[in-house]
This record gives C-alpha cells, sequence and structure tokens, in this order.
C-alpha cells in the first residue's frame, strides 16, 4: 500500500447500516451526510462490508451473496432515480418507519416495487450498453442465472434441468430470447448500482476520504460464479462440492465452524494464472481504494471437510500456490491496496506472507487484556504496517463487551494498562484513545464504540443463525457531540 506510514483513522459502518427513511442506507444521500460528517470531524477512512446480493436465505448475511461479482440492488438510492426522472410518483410510499433494524423483508418489498416502476421508464442508452459489454464477463452469466433462477422456483443450479445445468449453448440461446425482459431488468438494476456507487466512491475520494471495502474469500454454492467456473472448484460431476470450507474446533467453538462453500481448485487457478482473482480484484477496486482480505489464512493453507459432514471436527489442511498467488497480485496491483484479516489461530507462514508482502494485518483492542504484557493485541507489540480496531463487525460493542466479557482480571489489567478507572460511561472514548495513540498505521472504530452503543446494536454474532446483519442508525442516534470528542482525539494524535 502507498503511504504505508501515514496515521489515518476511520469508521466502520456498512452501508446499510447508514440512516435512511427507506428502512436501509444506501448509496445517496445515506452515504453523502455519513461521508460529510466524517469529514467534519477530521477522518480519512470509511469500511464497509461486501456489497454482494444478499439472500434472506443466508439471514442476509453480506459473506454469504449470490454473486463475487454484482453489487447488492437494496443499496440503490430511490432519490437518486427520482432525481433521474426514473421515479415519478412521491417516495413517500417507500418510507419505513425507524428503528435500529433493517426490517429486510419490508424493504424488498418496497424497492423492488421502485424498481419496476423505475424500469418501466427506463430507455437503454449508450452507457448501459457500454456498461454491458465492460462488464459482460461476469453480467451475462449473473443475469441468466437470476432469470433461471425465477423460473426454475429458486432450485439450486444442480437440480435444474440437465441442458441448463451443464450450460448448453443451445438451450442457454433459446433461454436469453424468452427470458430476454427478466435479464435486461438483472442488468439494468446493475447499471443503476455500478453508477451510484461510483459517485458516492468519487463523493468520499473528493473529501479526502478512503473507502476500505472486504473481500470474502469464498463463494456460494449456488451462485454463478460456481456454475459458470466449474472447474475452479473442487466439485463432482453433478456440481456438488467433493469438500467444503470450514475452521477447525477451538477454544470458542468445540465442533469447529462449518461454512459449506465449496473449496477452490488451486491447481487450475493457478494453471489459469489466478485470472478470475485478478478479475474480481480488479472489479471491487473500482468502488473502494483498499481491499481487508477476509480470512487470509486461507490463501496459505485452507481448511477442508469432506462434504456431508455434520461438523467441522475432521478436516485437513491443504496448502495453496500462496507465492505464485501473491506475486501474481502484486504484478497486476503494484500498490498492494490491501489489508489481511488474521485474526484467530495464525501460523509461522502466514505470517511469513504477511510480512513478505508488507501488507497491513489487523490488531482487535477487544481481544488485548488477558493480563499478559506480551499479547499482541496490546498497543506496546504492535508492529507497522498494522491496522488497529476497537472490535469488529464480528464483536460485540465496546459497551456490551465491557458489560458482559471482560473478565475482573482483565478489567483491573485494563486500567493498570490505561492509568485511570474507567467506567460504562467513559470506556468507549478510553478504548478509542487507546487505538488512535497507538504506533498502528490505521485506527478503525466501529460506529456503535463511538456512539456508545450496547450490546443491542452489534453486527454479527458468529455462530449464529438468525437476527444479525440488521444493525443500522437511526437519524436521532448521531450524536454530533460525540463525533466532536473523536475530532479532537482525531488531531491529538495525528490522525
Amino acid at each position: 500500500m502507498e503511504n504505508k506510514n501515514l496515521r489515518k483513522s476511520g469508521v466502520l459502518a456498512h452501508i446499510t447500516s447508514l440512516p435512511s427513511k427507506f428502512g436501509i442506507g444506501d448509496f445517496g444521500y445515506s452515504s453523502k451526510n455519513f461521508i460529510d460528517l466524517l469529514k467534519n470531524s477530521g477522518q480519512k477512512l470509511l469500511q464497509i462490508l461486501p456489497i454482494g446480493p444478499t439472500e434472506p436465505y443466508f439471514d442476509n448475511s453480506p459473506y454469504h451473496s449470490v454473486s463475487a461479482f454484482a453489487i447488492n440492488p437494496l443499496l440503490i438510492s430511490l432519490e437518486k432515480l427520482k432525481e433521474e426522472g426514473l421515479i415519478s410518483q412521491d417516495l413517500s410510499q417507500y418510507e419505513i418507519e425507524e428503528t435500529n433494524i433493517v426490517q429486510f423483508e419490508k424493504v424488498i418489498e418496497n424497492k423492488f416495487k421502485a424498481f419496476n416502476s423505475a424500469y418501466k421508464n427506463f430507455k437503454e442508452n449508450e452507457d448501459f450498453q457500454k456498461f454491458c459489454s465492460e462488464n459482460s464477463f461476469w453480467l451475462e452469466d449473473y443475469a441468466i442465472f437470476i432469470a433461471l433462477k425465477k423460473r426454475f422456483e429458486n432450485r439450486a443450479w444442480q437440480e435444474w434441468p440437465n441442458e441448463f445445468k451443464n450450460r448448453n449453448l443451445g438451450a442457454l440461446n433459446l433461454a436469453k430470447d424468452i427470458l430476454k425482459d427478466e435479464i435486461k431488468f438483472v442488468k439494468f438494476l446493475q447499471f443503476i448500482a455500478y453508477k451510484q456507487i461510483l459517485e458516492m466512491k468519487d463523493y468520499a475520494n473528493e473529501n479526502g476520504i478512503e473507502i476500505i471495502g472486504d473481500l470474502p474469500i469464498y463463494v456460494d454454492l449456488d451462485s454463478p460464479d460456481v456454475w459458470a467456473n466449474k472447474e475452479l472448484f473442487n466439485l463432482d460431476d453433478n456440481g456438488y462440492p467433493v469438500k467444503v470450507a470450514g475452521v477447525p474446533p477451538d477454544y470458542f467453538n468445540e465442533n469447529g465452524q462449518l461454512w459449506g462453500n465449496p473449496v477452490y481448485n488451486w491447481d487450475k487457478h493457478l494453471k489459469t494464472n489466478f485470472e478470475w482473482w485478478i478479475k474480481r480484484i480488479a472489479h471491487l477496486l473500482q468502488f473502494v481504494d483498499i481491499i481487508r482480505i477476509d480470512h487470509f489464512r486461507g490463501f496459505v493453507a485452507y481448511y477442508a471437510v469432506d462434504a456431508g459432514r455434520e461438523n467441522a471436527k475432521i478436516g485437513e489442511w491443504i496448502k495453496v500456490p500462496v507465492y505464485e498467488f501473491f506475486d501474481t497480485v502484486k504484478n497486476n496491483f503494484p500498490t498492494m491496496p490491501f489489508i489481511a484479516e488474521d485474526l484467530g489461530l495464525i501460523t509461522e507462514d502466514v505470517v511469513e506472507v504477511i510480512e513478505r508482502y508488507n501488507i497491513p494485518n489487523m490488531r482487535v483492542l477487544e481481544f488485548a487484556f488477558d493480563g499478559s504484557p506480551e499479547n499482541g493485541y496490546l498497543p506496546h507489540n504492535y508492529k507497522n504496517p498494522t491496522v488497529v480496531y476497537t472490535g469488529t463487525h464480528d464483536h460485540n460493542t465496546i459497551v456490551g463487551w465491557f458489560k458482559y466479557e471482560l473478565t475482573n482480571n482483565g478489567k483491573s489489567y485494563l486500567e493498570k494498562y490505561l492509568g485511570k478507572k474507567t467506567s460504562l460511561e467513559t470506556i468507549n472514548f478510553d478504548l478509542i484513545r487507546l487505538a488512535h495513540s497507538s504506533i498502528a498505521q490505521f485506527s478503525i472504530l466501529p460506529v456503535q464504540d463511538i456512539l456508545a452503543l450496547d450490546e443491542r446494536f452489534r453486527m454479527n454474532t458468529p455462530g449464529t443463525s438468525s437476527g444479525n446483519w440488521r444493525f443500522k442508525l437511526k437519524f436521532s442516534d448521531i450524536d454530533e457531540g460525540k463525533f466532536f470528542k473523536l475530532k479532537e482525539i482525531t488531531e491529538i494524535y495525528g490522525r
């Protein structure tokens, strides 16, 4: 990454979490107003979660997207559509009463009503044709996949008639003709989302703010990515995985975690010079300035479990051609604009890769206070390039952590470390000060920690399968006094 020694700070807030009259944050005024707030409080970074389309079946998790390339249409701003003249009716009918939860069912119903109405007013133009042609390498497969899935009553592609499951050219061409309107609607939504996110990024960059995006390592089995590139995954003849992804048992989970995604056929990726990965990274870098690589250790060696097992207790670690991969990435992206998500059990070989390519890694203050001065998450043990977080989307808020998760010994060590007493009222800014004062190149704070929100406002609890990913700010939650305090701390520590 360029300017590796430049100290910066920023906020972690997914687009869906931003205040909005329409029940979910979006690429329009939701983002613009939040970017203004960050600029006014001296921040230089906005970190978001993956932006792919989400599925109610997976609790609308951004880490379970139906596409590695498409953008979630729910993030489209209706106000922008109205400004463009694509929606003529009053937008108040699409408004949703403000709560701290994204009500996905209502949002989907309202937004798709609005999208259908906008599509009727849409006239195909040169920009649309240019977008379709420049993105055809993923858009064609994505659009026909979505249209066919609807036609086959949402069944997984492995259960489609053979000619579609196996992508028979004649059958696909016939389907493209019969389903042309459904296909064009899918492309229309992607065109609009693409345009709006680029406008949002331009606005952020003009205001001195870089966007950190997120690259989930795995893709879903029931996706156009797997359907159109079967050879890149470890699948059997019927398109089902031979082995699936997960992580082994650890202190937090005696059965490990069985994620169930198909694992990659890395030999094939190596033979194609990692072309699919290079395209994926280049595509995402249009929308973000820096990419956080999720589950970084999976690019060094990944844990694979035989398909059909009930848990992840029995699996094997399989090595990845990691140096060939990152050399290729570096040739294509010489500034290496990445952050490595290296939380959890990290082995020497992973550390070696991170150091060899000088990729910033992550440190989380919620992990720091076990009483040992050798704890690698304590600020005095950081080595740059490092990115420090108070917590992430997978952790409790600082207030919730302090209330329920930090042991009495941990509290006592934390107070010795801070050199002062702390309390529920001050803990959030005590840890923000600790993060900002550290030598870490970047210091990033979940928006909940700036606003001192408690455990009810956490984004995700790993290992649970419902009720996650819904956290949303109300307009009244934005406490400018707290952002002013953040600005002061940011200036004191030269960020």
